[in-house]
């Protein structure tokens, strides 16, 4: 019987290791934290159709009971050595020694740290957070200033670490649009008196029902979207956020007390895809994500036999994709393995 080793207990890897159990095949799942999921443990709702999120991640969590499949949990790869048969050999954390006939790279990807943009002020003023912030104040139900005030006005920007030179990120991570949008309805409905701001480059809606929910924004929901990229934030001695922005559209600069800025931040590499990378010798793109073999025929497959990529190590990706891409993954090792 094979053996595949996946790395990383996200959505891709937790989605790849079920499909690969159900054909029969031997999955070890490493996961560095104590319990899979990755970033969607950090998610509310998911967009278009408003789904919690936590009721997928019980779904994957529940797919991994299947027998075929054994997690290793708050492990992490030490040591990927590959012999002349092409069979895999990982140490793990713990000292134990995993052995497979392929290994899949499911490391997925971080957020971007919204402290390397200091002119935002996020860590600095009381009343900036992130988007990820912001869902967990949604799964909380309560979304509240630093002094435990609601909110009456709420800006959302747009891009905050990708597209920005000034930080080296020139991807666009394509979620964040949606996201911020999604996130505007989720305030409205939440807290239905108060005025939100979306500050953008450009919407970028890239999947189906998304160019719906943005018009669904402005026509039922009177969400603001202002064209114009922020250049400056302060804090005002009543703790609240003073932006200036250009609106791009009319051609005015514009300034706008806010009572919560919300930073959305975009997706970069992990560095334990970037790890991984150097470690199994596949090469990486400008942007830091592994680079598929072949974007059109290849894009589960690195160029070194028996390593195999899904999800967001290779690439910004919503949870459709990767679901779709893991499955994906699961049918080329499984073709790779019929041919061994």
């Amino acid at each position: 019987m094979h053996t595949v080793i996946i790395i990383g207990g996200g959505p891709a890897g937790c989605e790849a290791a079920y499909q690969l159990a159900s054909d029969g095949i031997q999955v070890h799942l490493i996961e560095k934290n104590n319990e899979t999921g990755g970033n969607l443990n950090n998610w509310y709702q998911l967009f278009p159709d408003r789904k919690n999120a936590q009721d997928l991640n019980k779904r994957l969590q529940e797919q991994l009971n299947h027998p075929g499949i054994t997690l290793h949990l708050g492990m992490e790869p030490s040591r990927v050595e590959k012999d002349g048969q092409g069979r895999f050999s990982v140490s793990l954390s713990d000292g134990s020694l995993l052995e497979g006939d392929a290994l899949l790279v499911a490391t997925g990807f971080k957020t971007f740290d919204a402290k390397r943009k200091e002119e935002y002020g996020y860590g600095i003023y009381e009343n900036v957070v992130t988007s990820v912030d912001l869902e967990n104040m949604f799964r909380n139900h309560a979304i509240r200033t630093s002094k435990g005030d609601v909110p009456r006005r709420i800006g959302i920007i747009h891009c905050v670490g990708s597209r920005d030179e000034k930080v080296c990120n020139f991807h666009c991570s394509k979620l964040c649009c949606i996201t911020g949008v999604k996130q505007a309805i989720e305030l409205r409905e939440m807290l239905p008196e108060s005025e939100i701001f979306c500050f953008y480059m450009d919407m970028r809606m890239f999947g189906p029902g998304y160019e719906e929910m943005y018009r669904e924004a402005q026509e039922k929901y009177n969400i603001k979207f202002i064209r114009g990229r922020l250049s400056e934030a302060a804090e005002n001695r009543e703790h609240q956020v003073q932006v200036k922005v250009e609106d791009t559209l009319l051609g005015r600069p514009l300034r706008v007390t806010l009572d919560l800025m919300v930073l959305l931040v975009g997706m970069e590499a992990s560095n334990e895809t970037q790890g991984m990378a150097r470690e199994l010798g596949v090469k990486l793109a400008p942007s830091g994500f592994i680079l598929p073999l072949d974007p059109h025929y290849g894009n589960n497959l690195t160029g070194e036999k028996g390593v195999f990529i899904t999800g967001c190590c290779s690439a910004p990706m919503n949870l459709t994709d990767t679901l779709n891409d893991a499955r994906s993954a699961a049918v080329c090792i499984t073709r790779y393995l019929n041919m061994k």
